[in-house]
């Protein structure tokens, strides 16, 4: 409960609440803007590196959340942008790619954090008013690795363009283990 009233200070004292959204996939993009629009942001939601790079330029905001891989280049070169614009910005990274060099290069582009997708609101704020010496807390409900793995097959079979073969062929698995495997609801 400290952690919530501590989040709550932390956006009460904000003096400039803008933030960009930026995530090719436009259900998330859109939940996510609107959830942090309900917590006070002043959001701007993008779904291409053009549009969050043209924003960054002309009015580049005090925060962003800036998916990883998107269909027209990286987010890492968008937080490298919003740095050459705003050198106080404070840009975390989501991907549903969890992998160590990823993190690094973010952190080195500019990101003040790193968070693997599906990434809960309260912990994307928590991230984002984090003070600078400090790291923000661990999340309170983190993914099951059996959730990580189905997140991360579900993004396999979604870049093979829902290619079962393919996917299975990839992901160094029997096709049919693969089919059940999607046939179920993703585990909590």
């Amino acid at each position: 409960m400290s952690a919530e009233i501590d989040i709550h200070k932390a956006l009460e004292e904000l003096t400039d609440r803008t933030l960009m959204v930026l995530d090719d996939d436009a259900p998330f993009r859109t939940r996510l803007a609107q959830a942090l629009t309900r917590r006070g942001f002043t959001v701007s939601a993008v779904g291409t590196v053009a549009e969050a790079k043209d924003v960054a330029r002309l009015n580049p905001p005090a925060f962003a959340v800036i998916d990883l891989r998107l269909e027209d280049g990286s987010g890492l070169e968008v937080v490298e942008t919003l740095q050459q614009h705003r050198e106080d910005v404070r840009a975390i990274m989501l991907t549903g790619y969890g992998a160590l060099a990823t993190a690094v290069a973010a952190v080195k582009a500019g990101a003040i954090d790193y968070l693997s997708k599906p990434a809960d609101v309260e912990d994307i704020i928590k991230a984002l008013v984090a003070q600078r010496d400090e790291a923000p807390e661990p999340p309170e409900n983190p993914m099951s690795a059996d959730r990580v793995r189905w997140e991360h097959i579900q993004r396999v079979y979604e870049l093979c363009n829902h290619n079962v073969s393919e996917t299975a062929r990839r992901l160094n698995m029997h096709r049919r283990t693969l089919q059940r495997i999607l046939a179920k609801r993703a585990p909590r």
